[in-house]
């Protein structure tokens, strides 16, 4: 049987890619004041997220995950915030209708801060420092003072996801997501994409049917899921002082809730059974997500899934697959039929991203655009293969015009990288590319709606 949980049992365990705080003191302080402010979100809230995500485990919906790779303080603007949510409608609305069932939108938005890093310092020119973990632990210029970790961040990164949290429910509530609205948008960037014969189909053959909607009585302002829609947040569980502090009992039902997001996850490099990480997110009763990479063994994966969703709900627990172009084909189907043996109900959703990083030509990080697509038809292909439900995407994407991953319909070169690469962190996915990627999986769905047997994708060079 597992220990008796409390939100502070993980101090007890071994903690990976935890900041040194140099004084314990403040840190306490900055903990204290934490636990005084308001939930950014509701349990009730995130009970709804786990119900949907329920529909997804049964091969019923579709998770749409997706935001930027790490906020910044410093890009906080509302312009930013409407953008990136403005293109994930854009792409909910088009898998909506290419898989015929619902899409659940969640973002990697008002909380996603913390990034664990592969090396715990930096050097430049003969100087060595802490590396940037996010702007919730330090600053990212190269400076003595501003790489120390500070527990003051934490406040600063909990004012700046409540104003997000604020702005995006205005947007999902109050008119911004009218579905007229977001497909005019779509209709827009048909015309404006070098691929816009491809996808103009679809766009037309989603014009007939709201005129055909219209005309039976089904508009804004009959019905108001055509103008609302639903929207929750999630972030990777990674600072755990922060997460602690921002822990909950329900009011309604007793249990802890995490109430910093309706949904957080952990990395591929902290889930160690064992681990702090693990030990904190098997408490609470949000869903949850956890990254899996080439490295996963078979027997600690099923370990994992009983540690974290022991009463096997499905909706609880969403394996966030994250292998590389070059090796989801080989790596994912043992994955898939140990899971399935055991009985265990997980949502399969890819992170197409993390596994195709490269070091570019003129010395950028970042992703080709063919290696994300091509992971992406891989993992629809392996599971439709081995009769699972490809359940969802998980993308580090912003709304900005960007030029960080090469390829696309812009076919953005590696000499293009230097004119718009603005990330903070990892490279990301801008708009264009987004609602491109977001086309092409509509296209997966509906092969696997129409039972279409299809063979997986050579991987791209």
């Amino acid at each position: 049987m597992p220990q008796k949980w409390t939100p502070d049992g993980w101090r007890a365990k071994p903690a990976k890619h935890m900041p040194q705080y140099p004084d314990a003191e403040a840190l306490a302080r900055v903990e204290d004041t934490l636990r005084s402010y308001p939930p950014l979100v509701f349990a009730g809230e995130a009970r709804r997220l786990k119900t949907a995500l329920g529909k997804v485990a049964e091969g019923k919906s579709f998770l749409l995950q997706g935001g930027d790779c790490a906020e910044s303080f410093a890009e906080f603007h509302p312009n930013n915030i409407r953008d990136t949510f403005r293109v994930l409608l854009q792409m909910a609305v088009v898998l909506t209708y290419g898989a015929a069932c619902p899409v659940v939108k969640v973002g990697r938005l008002a909380g996603q801060f913390a990034k664990p890093r592969s090396s715990p310092t930096e050097e430049i020119g003969g100087v060595s420092l802490p590396s940037y973990l996010g702007d919730n632990i330090n600053g990212i210029e190269f400076d003595p003072a501003v790489r120390q970790p500070d527990p003051q961040r934490m406040i600063q990164a909990f004012s700046q996801s409540a104003a997000t949290l604020n702005l995006l429910r205005a947007f999902a509530q109050g008119g911004y997501a009218d579905l007229h609205q977001v497909h005019r948008w779509n209709l827009g960037f048909v015309d404006r994409s070098p691929l816009g014969e491809r996808y103009r189909e679809l766009a037309d053959r989603l014009t007939e049917t709201l005129d055909f909607m219209a005309a039976c009585g089904l508009t804004s302002e009959t019905t108001p899921q055509i103008r609302e829609t639903d929207f929750f947040t999630s972030h990777e569980a990674l600072l755990l002082p922060y997460e602690q502090a921002m822990t909950r009992v329900d009011s309604t039902t007793g249990d802890w809730y995490g109430v910093s997001a309706h949904m957080l996850w952990v990395g591929d490099r902290t889930r160690q059974p064992d681990g702090a990480h693990i030990e904190f997110l098997r408490g609470i009763k949000n869903p949850l997500g956890m990254k899996v990479g080439p490295s996963m063994d078979l027997d600690e994966l099923i370990r994992l899934c009983d540690i974290l969703n022991p009463e096997n709900e499905a909706g609880r627990l969403t394996l966030i697959v994250r292998m590389g172009h070059d090796k989801v084909a080989q790596k994912l189907p043992p994955i898939l039929r140990a899971v399935k043996r055991e009985g265990r109900k997980v949502v399969w959703s890819c992170d197409p991203m993390h596994g195709n990083t490269i070091k570019s030509g003129s010395g950028y990080k970042t992703r080709p655009f063919d290696r994300i697509l091509s992971e992406v038809r891989t993992f629809f292909a392996v599971n439709q293969a081995e009769g699972t439900h490809p359940g969802g995407v998980h993308f580090e994407m912003t709304g900005q015009d960007v030029t960080e991953c090469t390829g696309g319909a812009q076919a953005i070169s590696d000499t293009d990288l230097s004119d718009r690469y603005h990330t903070h962190c990892d490279p990301r996915l801008n708009a264009s590319q987004a609602l491109e990627l977001a086309f092409l999986i509509a296209e997966q769905l509906k092969a696997e709606r129409l039972g279409l047997s299809r063979q997986p994708a050579a991987a791209s060079a």
